[in-house]
């Protein structure tokens, strides 16, 4: 019998400084068996520091929702779709192959990676020349220390603040804050 994944739940209050986004988005992450919650809070991350898309892409109508990431290697992990069904962003996290984020460079508007853990470094020398003629892809990292510190923010029941500020995303609980500065690879 298969392990079900688990289900978190996390409200998130946004403030973006930098895109003068404002809002309180209430989030469902379903955590696959083989996920870490270090790669869950990751995928969390990534939402929110492109929660401004949903303003400023698709005018407040849109859907910005998480995947089913690794249930199905097929679908983002994290993606915004406007209220026609097309898929403006496309968001993936970890250290994906360079043949699914070309296929999600024709099915997305844009398409952004969030490489993170200490063998981000050894994947992108071995896949920035693949991925250098895909002009709607964005490679970051997220610094290894800041990734892992998010696990400890981790629960079943999640009441976060997210701001960012000049780059960077401060994510905070009564658990404890982290500090995330991604550094644009491509």
């Amino acid at each position: 019998m298969a392990i079900k994944s688990t289900i978190f739940k996390a409200g998130l209050q946004m403030a973006d400084i930098d895109h003068s986004y404002y809002a309180d988005h209430s989030l469902t992450l379903a955590r696959h068996p083989s996920e870490t919650d270090e790669r869950m809070m990751v995928r969390l991350v990534a939402l929110a520091l492109q929660a401004h898309t949903l303003q400023s892409v698709c005018n407040g109508d849109g859907t910005l929702a998480f995947g089913a990431g690794l249930s199905d290697p097929d679908d983002p992990d994290v993606s915004l779709t406007d209220f026609t069904g097309r898929k403006r962003l496309w968001i993936e996290v970890g250290q994906p192959e360079d043949k699914p984020l070309s296929k999600a460079c024709s099915k997305a508007d844009a398409v952004i990676v969030y490489a993170f853990h200490h063998a981000a470094e050894v994947w992108w020398r071995g896949i920035e020349n693949k991925l250098s003629r895909l002009d709607k892809l964005q490679v970051w990292r997220v610094p290894t220390e800041a990734s892992q510190a998010l696990s400890a923010l981790a629960e079943r029941s999640m009441q976060l603040q997210a701001t960012v500020q000049e780059g960077a995303l401060t994510l905070s609980s009564q658990l404890g804050s982290v500090m995330i500065e991604p550094l644009r690879w491509k």
